[in-house]
């Protein structure tokens, strides 16, 4: 079965976006295992906030993510009605819909995001990795990567790399109990 690696840039104070939905403070110096990161994947989920940001740096002159190869692309949303050509839209039975194509042959999948399609993967027990880019900033407010959770959920640390920038790399195995 594929992996869901829930894979995203933070915070030290756990945020994912600043109060005003920025996310300048994200390095872009140096590759921080984009492109191994890219070797193990070829689909992504991604919710309809996440998406439509997405959309708005493609169609301007600057990539969202360098280098980010082709993927197909899920998107999770009730209340879009339709998206680009070659991605698929994700409306109904989310969950039951996520199993499936985890199912599927193929590489691991990566959850993009956003913050709600995260919790609900996390609450429904299929996200396999956690692979947290912990940049050197404390932004004070913004919106959290976790919520409240209804459950503990244990994490099994699989490999962590600090880099000079003071990034710090953590990827976690999810444990399900």
């Amino acid at each position: 079965m594929r992996k869901l690696i829930l894979g995203l840039a933070i915070s030290l104070d756990g945020y994912i976006e600043g109060a005003k939905g920025e996310y300048d403070w994200c390095f872009t110096d140096q590759d921080y295992g984009l492109k191994a990161f890219f070797d193990r994947i070829d689909a992504m989920f991604i919710g309809r906030k996440s998406y439509e940001m997405m959309q708005q740096h493609e169609s301007s002159s600057d990539a969202a993510i360098p280098d980010m190869p082709v993927l197909t692309e899920y998107v999770f949303s009730e209340t879009l009605e339709s998206v680009k050509s070659g991605a698929i839209l994700i409306a109904e039975d989310t969950i039951t819909e996520a199993r499936r194509i985890k199912a599927e042959p193929g590489k691991d999948i990566w959850l993009f995001g956003g913050a709600s399609l995260s919790e609900s993967m996390m609450q429904a027990g299929l996200v396999d990795e956690l692979w947290l880019s912990v940049h050197p900033v404390l932004l004070g407010s913004g919106k959290p990567l976790f919520h409240q959770h209804s459950n503990r959920i244990s994490l099994h640390l699989l490999e962590s790399k600090t880099y000079e920038t003071g990034l710090v790399s953590l990827r976690y195995k999810v444990i399900n109990s």
